[in-house]
């Protein structure tokens, strides 16, 4: 399931140092709520990321896979992880205008928020008793990091979580029904 999640307020910063800038934050922060929906978010648990594996990841704007502000393999974009999160640093092509705008916009204030997009590759889902549902991202695949104006789940990746959720909902409630069943006929049950 490729999606993308988001951070408001990603504490980026911008930098100079000598004729080369930078654009400094962190793209995702363990432990921190993604909110899909009122009564439903996602969180990303300290190792989901394995940047041994995940060797060539962009920087985009916007998720536009036409604005490259950095790529891990052409060494402008440097990712690392710490007890907080993922952090990055791009380094801006003074030469592409584009890149040169959005650090301006970075600098002022005018964006200063972030995604990035990725697949799920394990997850535990938790039913909290005070009824909230949470994803737990254990493992993921990173494609991207975004500087983002306007951050957002893509409605599909929500409805496709909503999907999944009421797809449990209604295995629980099967397997519940055929136990209760089964227990009364005095059969054995599968909790038992």
């Amino acid at each position: 399931m490729n999606r993308t999640a988001i951070i408001r307020g990603g504490e980026f910063q911008t930098r100079e140092e000598g004729d080369k800038r930078y654009i400094d934050g962190y793209f995702a922060v363990f432990g921190s709520e993604y909110w899909l929906w009122d009564d439903a978010f996602e969180t990303i648990d300290v190792g989901a990321f394995n940047l041994e594996a995940d060797t060539d990841i962009r920087a985009l704007t916007n998720h536009d896979t036409t604005l490259v502000l950095g790529r891990t393999t052409a060494g402008t974009l440097q990712l690392s992880t710490d007890e907080r999160g993922l952090y990055g640093t791009i380094e801006i092509n003074g030469a592409d205008q584009d890149a040169v705008n959005l650090y301006e916009r970075v600098k002022r204030g005018d964006v200063s928020q972030c995604s990035f997009g990725f697949d799920i590759l394990e997850q535990r889902l938790e039913h909290r008793e005070d009824g909230l549902t949470v994803w737990h991202l254990m493992r993921v695949k990173l494609y991207e990091v975004s500087v983002v104006t306007f951050p957002a789940y893509v409605d599909t990746a929500v409805q496709a979580r909503k999907d999944e959720l009421e797809t449990i909902e209604k295995r629980k409630a099967e397997t519940w029904r055929a136990d209760m069943l089964a227990k009364l006929k005095g059969e054995q049950t599968s909790g038992t």
